[in-house]
This record gives C-alpha cells, sequence and structure tokens, in this order.
C-alpha cells in the first residue's frame, strides 16, 4: 500500500539517512572543485554543515515534523561553512518554516516548505547564479509543487520523491552547460550533486524497514585552530583578582514555541548577574555567553525557556593562571577556550579576520586586527565560528574581513544573528584586501564613511597567488598536469609552469604596470628566505618605479601571496 504521510520519526530517519549519504560522499563532491587548486571543499563544507543539522536532529524527541525541522535548521546555520553549506543551510531553514506544526506531512505539505525552501535560500544570496545549487533544488522545488497536483503522486511519497530525484539530476547534467567555468572543467556544480545525495539518502530512509544510525564521519571536523601566540602577550599585567565575573558561561537555548517573546526579558536579566552579554537569536534557537558569578542561576532561567544544547562553563581565573603559566604552547594546547575577560568600556570599532599563517597572523595584529579566526581555503570557518568571534570583541561596531570568497556568505549569516553590535562584512576574497581594509581604517571618520572608504580602496587591489594543481585537468587553452605550479590574478589562472621561480616571475611580469606603486610579497611556509629573496631581487631590478616589500607569511598553499597596489 502506497504511505501518503510521512510522520516525525521517518522524517528523522530521512534526514539523518540523507545526511549519511552526503558524507559518504564527500570526496567525490570534492573532486569537483572547478580550479584544479586546493580549494574549500564544497563536499566537505556540505558535510560540516549538515553533520551540525544531523546532530540536533537525533538529540530532538519531538513528536511534530516542523519542530524536528527546526532544530536542523538551528545546528545547519550555526555549523554552516562555505558557500554551499550556507545554502544548504538556508533550504533546511526554509523548508521548516514551511512546515505546519502537526506530527505528520503529505505531498502538498512537502510541497510547500519545498518552496520556501528555495525563497529563503535565494533571498540569502546577494547575486544568485544559475547552474548551482540553487538552480538544482529549484527545479526540484517546482517539480514538487507540480507533483503534488497530480493523484498519482499526492497519494504515493515514494514516487513522489523518485520522480523529484529523477528531475534533479536532468538539472544537475545541464548545470555542465548553464555555468562556462564548468563547462570548461567539464563537470556538474558540486553544490547540487551534495544535494541530490541528500535527497537519494532521503529516499533510502523512507523505504528501508531498518533502523538507520547516522555514520558520522570521524575526518569531517577539522583540527582545532592554532592560536598565534601574541593574543596573550599582554595577559600578563592582569590580575585573577581584577576578574569581577569568574565563569565564562556559554549555551544554546531551542526554544518553546512562541517563548522568542521573553528573550529581551532573559537579557534583562542577565544584566543582573553578569557582564561580556551576548545574546542572539531567531525564532527557534538563542546562543547566550555571559561572564558571571551564578551559572547555575543563568541556566535555571534558561530552561524556562526550552531545553539546553551546548553548554560551556570556564572557570576564566583558572585559564587565566594557565595561558601565563604555558605561553603560547599552552594556549594552543586550548584553542577552545574562552579569551581573557573583555575591558568594561567597548572601543569603537573592532576588526575580525580570518586567515593561516603565523606571519599574517602577527602582520594582521601589528595593523590592529583585535580578533584572529584560523581558516582560509580549504578550512572554512563556520557561521557559529565567526558568530563566537563577534561576540568575543569587545566593541560597539565590529567589522569582519574575510579574505576569500568561499567564507563572505557565512560572515554575512553570523552578521544576522548578532543584535547587541553593529556588525558590517567587509567582501574581502583575497588577503592583500583584508590588509588594505586595515590600511585605510581611519579612527577620525564615523563607521559608515570607513566601510565606504575601505570597500573603495580595496577594489583598485590586485592579488596574485602562487600554488599547485592538485589534478590533471584542460582549463582554458591550458592544459595543467598535477603537481604543476599555478599561477593566479584575480582568481584567474593566467600561467602554468614547472617553476615556483619562474612562474612566480612571470606573474609578476604579467601583473605589475606603470599604474602599480606598492607591491609586497608574503611567501608561505614552503618557501625559505634565500628562494624568496631571489623573488624580491628580481622585482627590484625589472620594476625600478615601484615600492617593494618582502614578508614571511607562513601561510599554507600559496607559494607567494602578492599585493599589487
Amino acid at each position: 500500500m502506497a504511505q501518503n504521510k510521512i510522520d516525525t520519526l521517518t522524517l528523522k530517519k530521512m534526514f539523518i539517512a540523507g545526511a549519511n549519504k552526503l558524507l559518504e560522499n564527500k570526496q567525490l563532491i570534492d573532486s569537483l572543485n572547478v580550479f584544479p587548486v586546493p580549494d574549500g571543499d564544497t563536499g566537505t563544507n556540505m558535510s560540516l554543515t549538515i553533520t551540525s543539522a544531523a546532530r540536533e536532529v537525533i538529540k530532538n524527541k519531538t513528536a511534530k515534523v516542523d519542530d524536528l525541522m527546526n532544530s536542523a535548521a538551528s545546528g545547519s546555520l550555526r555549523g554552516a561553512r562555505g558557500n554551499s553549506g550556507v545554502i544548504l543551510s538556508q533550504l533546511i531553514r526554509g523548508f521548516s518554516k514551511g512546515l505546519d506544526s502537526t506530527g505528520e506531512a503529505d505531498v502538498k505539505a512537502l510541497a510547500i516548505a519545498s518552496k520556501n525552501a528555495v525563497k529563503t535560500a535565494y533571498k540569502a544570496v546577494m547575486k544568485p547564479k544559475e547552474g548551482t545549487i540553487l538552480t538544482v533544488a529549484r527545479v526540484c522545488a517546482e517539480c514538487s509543487v507540480h507533483l503534488a497536483k497530480d493523484p498519482k503522486y499526492s497519494e504515493d511519497i515514494e514516487a513522489y520523491l523518485k520522480e523529484i530525484i529523477t528531475e534533479g539530476h536532468k538539472i544537475l547534467a545541464q548545470t555542465k552547460e548553464m555555468l562556462p567555468v564548468l563547462k570548461q572543467a567539464d563537470v556538474v556544480d558540486a553544490g547540487g550533486m551534495g544535494l541530490m545525495f541528500i535527497l537519494e539518502g532521503a529516499l533510502h530512509g523512507l523505504t528501508s524497514n531498518e533502523d538507520i544510525a547516522f555514520s558520522e564521519d570521524a575526518d569531517v571536523s577539522p583540527a582545532p585552530a592554532p592560536v598565534p601566540e601574541q593574543n596573550f602577550s599582554a595577559l600578563s599585567s592582569v590580575e585573577t583578582a581584577d576578574i569581577k565575573f569568574g565563569y565564562c558561561t556559554e549555551f544554546f537555548i531551542n526554544l518553546e514555541k512562541g517563548n522568542d517573546r521573553l528573550v529581551p526579558e532573559f537579557k534583562t536579566f542577565l544584566n543582573t548577574l553578569g557582564d561580556s552579554i551576548v545574546v542572539v537569536n531567531d525564532e527557534t534557537f538563542v546562543k547566550v555567553h555571559v561572564h558571571t558569578n551564578h551559572p547555575g542561576r543563568v541556566l535555571e532561567r534558561a530552561l524556562e525557556m526550552g531545553t539546553l544544547t551546548g553548554m560551556k562553563i570556564d572557570n576564566m581565573r583558572e585559564q587565566h593562571t594557565n595561558k601565563i603559566d604555558f605561553g603560547a604552547e599552552g594556549a594552543a594546547a586550548k584553542a577552545d577556550a574562552t579569551p581573557a575577560p573583555q575591558n568594561s568600556e567597548p572601543k569603537e570599532t573592532a576588526f575580525i579576520s580570518v586567515l593561516t599563517g603565523s606571519g599574517l597572523a602577527e602582520v594582521f595584529t601589528n595593523l590592529g586586527a583585535d580578533k584572529l579566526i584560523e581558516g582560509g581555503q580549504t578550512m572554512n570557518p563556520s557561521t557559529e565560528d565567526i558568530l563566537n568571534a563577534i561576540q568575543e570583541v569587545n566593541a560597539k561596531n565590529v567589522i569582519v574581513l574575510p579574505n576569500n570568497s568561499n567564507i563572505i556568505l557565512a560572515a554575512q549569516q553570523a552578521a544576522n544573528l548578532t543584535e547587541d553590535k553593529n556588525v558590517f562584512v567587509v567582501p574581502t576574497k583575497t588577503i592583500p584586501e583584508g590588509i588594505g581594509a586595515l590600511l585605510n581604517y581611519s579612527a577620525d571618520d564615523d563607521i559608515e564613511s570607513n566601510i565606504e572608504n575601505i570597500t573603495e580602496a580595496i577594489s583598485s587591489i590586485k592579488t596574485g597567488l602562487v600554488t599547485y594543481a592538485i589534478r590533471d585537468t584542460v582549463f582554458g587553452d591550458k592544459e595543467i598536469k598535477s603537481g604543476n605550479i599555478l599561477c593566479m590574478l584575480d582568481g584567474e589562472i593566467v600561467i602554468v609552469d614547472e617553476s615556483v621561480e619562474e612562474g612566480t616571475k612571470k606573474l609578476l611580469d604579467m601583473a605589475i604596470t606603470d599604474d602599480n606603486d606598492i607591491v609586497s610579497i608574503y611567501y608561505g611556509e614552503d618557501v625559505n628566505e634565500e628562494d624568496a629573496q631571489k623573488i624580491l631581487e628580481y622585482a627590484e631590478e625589472n620594476f625600478e618605479d615601484c615600492e617593494f616589500e618582502l614578508l614571511s607569511g607562513k601561510q599554507p598553499l600559496y607559494y607567494y601571496i602578492i599585493s599589487i597596489e
């Protein structure tokens, strides 16, 4: 007998099966990367995102389908990484908002939810491109709405889902013709393929008579981010007796329906118990951070609003002592520890920057970055990582510098979740643009003028990158072999060479023009100083009108990062 509705347990089973299917195929999705360079890895980012969602789904004991998907939405939003992960989180969020508060969902309800999922995801992207995961999701939703009107499918969820998957694969195959970069690389869209794996897994969950356990990949979570030594250089001057509120208390509240109205009152209550208070929320969950001497009272009050997850209570006095005793080595071992207490008076504007490489960390810190998030290519930070950093800086205005095009969406989502501070995401796509943003900030100007000036300034910065190919491919008119040296200018592969030195020289020849005055060269962890000096000498001999500086960025993946202004 055909099944015409799914209950909450079946939906949970389908979601977990979909997550499993995605995780099983994440390396295949990663391999569809258009550029043959170490990249942000669509499969990994989507897997990290759906893993965060699946953890919440597993814990949820609700009898209502919308509550179950609300927990998935909250988990995916916090864990979203990279553009593909953020879009996936928005699809899940929109789907959850489109469901009725019932214990079952029929085809009509699923169609409405699917339509709302696509609407939400498209709204989250400033300039949606066709030929991406958005296109695949939209066509699947349109098919869903059409099938809901046909009795053949409206009374048979299995047949309905099979037909959607068929149409999804058809449009996925067409993505290769929609975007020139996909056609050049002869691949379909990686995010769209990831979505299809989720739907295929969901179908397996629907039809399987066996229990399905979440097969979380132990390697899916990135290693803890190292903390630069300079973050702790000023701590020795702080006495533990000066820490007024000793316990850093963080947790999430999964709100019971309607309890979002209690959030303002909860904030007022927290003000009576501590400081460094940050409370951000949507309709389904609240992220709480507070320094207090009474964490138990905070948790008891929060329980009146819903269930609690992700609880972390740290003794800051003890942490402070440990950080001084162990220095940077101890700090790296405690990379997830809460930072030292903030000053009571917030500064006007703080900068948060995403980067990797201890040399680059020193550059950004010296230029005024207040908080550094370890991340970049192949290790995109999550929305929650960025949100936590925003909470930790004590400032009225916060400027986030993603320094990577695949991190901008996650940063924007974190900004949208922040209510207590003015958060501005300057869409820096490269490390040189991030440095340019810091250099063009003026404490004498208001925040709006600064954002305008910074955005204009970074538009004139050219970025050169020297890296290596991770696979054989043909890209445009260039035949690329695994291990080749790839030189990129503003995101385009312009030179393929066998030698790092020769390729870098050719890149300088191409990139530097009569209009350029300043060129900064940051050499990576795989380049020794002697080889880097050869590049500097070549540049100074051949471009006498330019001012050059050479710095050790110690960044992975890129032999050289070159800023040209």
